[in-house]
């Protein structure tokens, strides 16, 4: 079998450099350096940029095994991956880029992630309208870090603000830059929306004098708020516990979380979600009403959980990825 740095290609490996020197503006120019562990297994040969120049904020004395796991069908790949010791993004560009960026946070209740149906599938759909996509595979709480409630959102941080630093490399603009977060995903990437200015580790280079402040946060049936008689339990318990005290339930809940700089905000949900309650989307739809903030939500009655660009073209639910596209060009991030 090839070991990882076998798998990539000349391009990958260009990518492979610390988030110094990415954040200098010398990517073109950089010498390789070794494949992540885990995370370049997932797609062999796709262009790959680690989240940081060395261990991770908070690593443990001993790193979680890294792990594939298919929890799809004969037809439909949906793989999990846990053990993310060192975190990165999968860069998929566009044929014709036009400017627009969109980095994409799958969900698993932060104890897996399902990277192939909120990963793959989801840039390919953007990157086919000329989207420059940025797949995320962050660290999950529960696999030994220090601080361990913030780890999701260090690397999130990390991410936005090195895509910022590497705008120009990347061919997109850095005030054009819109989240995706999918179930446990969407409640990331509402922290980022929310909590983006907020000091969840040292800075490391020069990437980390950006804005980590995206323009534009869309969430799909996410998980929003920690109160016990509404969240998705699995991500409460995996993020801060199923016995949180009342302060972490306030501050790792989105909708508590909103204030007059938080960017715009895109909801979607289906009434049949018999795993994220609606309610979650409402919560976080009102919050942003009283804040007078930028937001837009469609509740569709049937789709479930996770259909992502999935759905037949017959649903309803299917049109969110185009109201999407509304949103974002009605506020300038799409030309």
């Amino acid at each position: 079998m090839r070991n990882d740095s076998e798998a990539l290609d000349r391009r990958t490996l260009l990518r492979l450099a610390s988030g110094t020197a990415l954040a200098m503006g010398a990517s073109r120019t950089l010498a390789a350096s070794p494949a992540p562990t885990g995370v370049a297994q997932i797609w062999p040969g796709r262009e790959l940029v680690r989240l940081w120049p060395g261990a991770a904020p908070g690593t443990p004395a001993r790193l979680p095994p890294f792990k594939i796991e298919d929890r799809g069908t004969p037809t439909f790949l949906n793989r999990v991956v846990t053990g993310i010791a060192d975190p990165a993004m999968i860069v998929c560009r566009p044929a014709r880029p036009n400017g627009t960026a969109i980095l994409l946070m799958p969900g698993g209740g932060y104890g897996v992630e399902y990277v192939d149906n909120d990963g793959l599938r989801e840039a390919d759909y953007w990157t086919a309208r000329g989207i420059t996509a940025f797949i995320l595979v962050y660290r999950l709480p529960g696999e030994g870090w220090v601080r361990h409630s913030d780890v999701p959102l260090q690397d999130a941080q990390r991410a936005l603000r090195l895509i910022r630093a590497c705008a120009d490399d990347y061919r997109i603009a850095s005030d054009r830059i819109m989240l995706l977060g999918s179930s446990a995903g969407g409640h990331l990437a509402g922290s980022l929306a929310t909590r983006f200015g907020e000091d969840v580790y040292s800075p490391v280079d020069a990437a980390d004098r950006q804005s980590a402040r995206p323009d534009l946060a869309a969430l799909l049936y996410p998980v929003i708020s920690m109160q016990a008689e509404i969240t998705h339990s699995g991500s409460r318990a995996a993020l801060i516990g199923a016995d949180a005290r009342p302060s972490l339930v306030d501050r790792y809940s989105v909708d508590r979380c909103i204030a007059d700089d938080t960017p715009p905000m895109f909801l979607v949900a289906a009434g049949d979600d018999d795993i994220v309650p609606v309610e979650n989307s409402i919560l976080a739809y009102r919050a942003m009403l009283a804040r007078g903030r930028s937001v837009s939500m469609h509740l569709f009655e049937t789709g479930g959980h996770g259909f992502g660009p999935n759905l037949p073209a017959a649903s309803p639910a299917s049109r969110w990825p185009d109201l999407l596209l509304a949103f974002a060009a009605a506020r300038g991030l799409l030309e």
